[in-house]
């Protein structure tokens, strides 16, 4: 949920990027880091393993200006995608205005996407929120390597709601800033600031 701090004039908002490991979460964050306006933009900030997997999050402060006299901010945060660490992806999930699941669209893929996209659902009704009506964007990452499921296929299995897709290539860029933008345009028209 957004946090209006009414004295300040600030919004700030969440955008999560969920997803099974290695599937492209915080390479999406790092081309963001690289090719976002520097003065927009804060520090990455990274909990990794030794292997360079996300620990625990990646965190990227994004600034967007004005809108409706309030400065606002989003903050974009990965979850770990490995399978133990549900709770952590839980608390990370907590209070985001917006999803975009990262799914690695090869087919030896599809079973793990298929059961962290159902957990992501899980997770948001246990929060209350209904995953039909909750702004999600699915982004179809690793669409450069072989063995790739076609769309309609990944549209069949991992988007019930018929959210909004991008294919992307999240090592060189595509997809992820279309991505980002619906998932801010989707965030900001939620938004009722007083």
């Amino acid at each position: 949920m957004s946090l209006i701090n009414i004295a300040k004039r600030e919004i700030s908002c969440k955008v999560v990027y969920y997803g099974i490991g290695l599937s492209g979460k915080t390479t999406n964050l790092h081309y963001l880091h690289r090719t976002v306006n520097p003065h927009d933009v804060g520090e990455m900030v990274s909990i990794d393993t030794e292997t360079e997997r996300t620990l625990y999050f990646d965190l990227l402060p994004l600034e967007l200006g004005m809108v409706h006299g309030f400065r606002v901010r989003f903050q974009l945060y990965t979850v770990p995608g490995q399978v133990l660490y549900q709770q952590t992806r839980l608390s990370v999930l907590r209070g985001a205005d917006c999803v975009v699941f990262v799914a690695d669209s090869q087919a030896s893929k599809l079973q793990e996407n298929i059961e962290s996209f159902k957990e992501l659902t899980d997770q948001l009704r246990r929060m209350g929120k209904n995953p039909g009506e909750f702004p999600i964007v699915l982004q179809w990452n690793k669409r450069d390597l072989p063995g790739t499921l076609p769309t309609p296929v990944l549209d069949q299995y991992l988007n019930p709601f018929r959210a909004p897709s991008f294919e992307a290539v999240a090592v060189n860029g595509r997809g992820v800033v279309e991505s980002l933008r619906y998932a801010i345009n989707a965030t900001l028209t939620r938004l009722d600031p007083p």
